[in-house]
């Protein structure tokens, strides 16, 4: 059965493959009832998401997706129910968005010692949005040139610490990030905490320092996180009072863990981030209950194969 909730999704206007409103369209069509759009560092496709999905008759969540920089470790912050129009947020925003310009001409230069050339005009030719370029341009270049047959290889041979093409970068910091979100209105959720590679003793200190900036949510279900990875971080959430999020983090298919709708429930031990909000009335999602419809947990295994970056 569909989960109706997804809470963490992108567009074009970061690194997805489908355009904001065709975006929406396929989480209707998916049987998405209520759907977050968190693009990397940019809020320009909501108000076209927003459109498209009072069209097809699902719930908008105006959400973003902040790239942070923890004890010189990218991590993400997914920022749900903010708004948009804000100004600290959308200038604070406005320059993350400038670093990842620096970051990527740091990175072509890396390639450029590796022998590959051309890489900066090929990352862009790739980027819908030129305002905002990630690793995934690149390795949908480094695809496209036949340097490796697909972005999982990418993620494996080149862009990731120790490869060609990799470059340290320093991006908001939790409080600035969480500080953006709040003061805006909206909720601050510490995205895939399963993706960071960590140990438990950073993990545990990651996550303690998350909600010491003020973090309030965590995701638990997610497409990267494997079944066991969502009873872990159940827990944690538990543990650390935190509320529990979900989310694909669909880019694309072909290019994601796991498609829109396809999310197993939240654990029950889990409090939703959602419990109180009004999208979440039957009106809404045609069900009285606050739990994803899904209860059936897939096997992940494959997972394992599918390498994305985090930013």
């Amino acid at each position: 059965m569909p989960s109706v909730i997804d809470l963490h999704s992108h567009s074009t206007i970061s690194d997805g493959l489908l355009s904001p409103s065709d975006l929406v369209r396929r989480a209707a069509d998916q049987g998405v009832k209520v759907l977050a759009l968190t693009d990397h560092d940019d809020v320009a496709g909501l108000d076209e998401a927003r459109a498209t999905a009072a069209e097809a008759g699902i719930a908008l969540v105006n959400g973003v997706e902040i790239s942070v920089t923890w004890n010189k470790r990218g991590v993400h912050v997914v920022g749900l129910r903010i708004d948009p129009s804000y100004g600290p947020l959308r200038d604070g925003l406005a320059a993350v968005r400038a670093s990842r310009g620096e970051r990527a001409a740091r990175i072509a230069a890396e390639l450029e010692k590796a022998g590959i050339a051309g890489s900066l005009e090929g990352a862009y030719a790739h980027a819908a949005n030129p305002n905002l370029i990630s690793r995934s341009h690149f390795a949908r270049f480094l695809v496209e040139k036949g340097i490796v047959k697909d972005t999982r290889t990418v993620f494996k041979k080149y862009l990731v610490k120790g490869k060609p093409g990799y470059v340290e970068h320093c991006w908001a910091d939790f409080a600035e990030a969480i500080g953006w979100i709040r003061a805006s209105g909206g909720i601050a959720v510490l995205a895939h905490p399963g993706r960071y590679d960590l140990g438990r003793t950073n993990l545990i200190s990651l996550i303690a320092d998350f909600k010491e900036a003020g973090g309030e949510a965590i995701e638990v279900v997610t497409g990267s996180h494997t079944a066991e990875q969502f009873i872990q971080f159940a827990n944690y959430a538990r543990e650390f009072d935190l509320l529990a999020s979900t989310g694909s983090d669909f880019h694309g298919v072909g290019e994601s863990y796991m498609d829109l709708g396809r999310l197993p429930a939240l654990p029950s031990i889990c409090k939703p981030v959602w419990h109180d909000w009004p999208e979440m009335s039957a009106e809404h999602v045609g069900w009285k209950s606050a739990a994803p419809s899904a209860a059936r947990v897939p096997d992940l295994a494959d997972n394992a194969a599918l390498i994305r970056p985090t930013d």
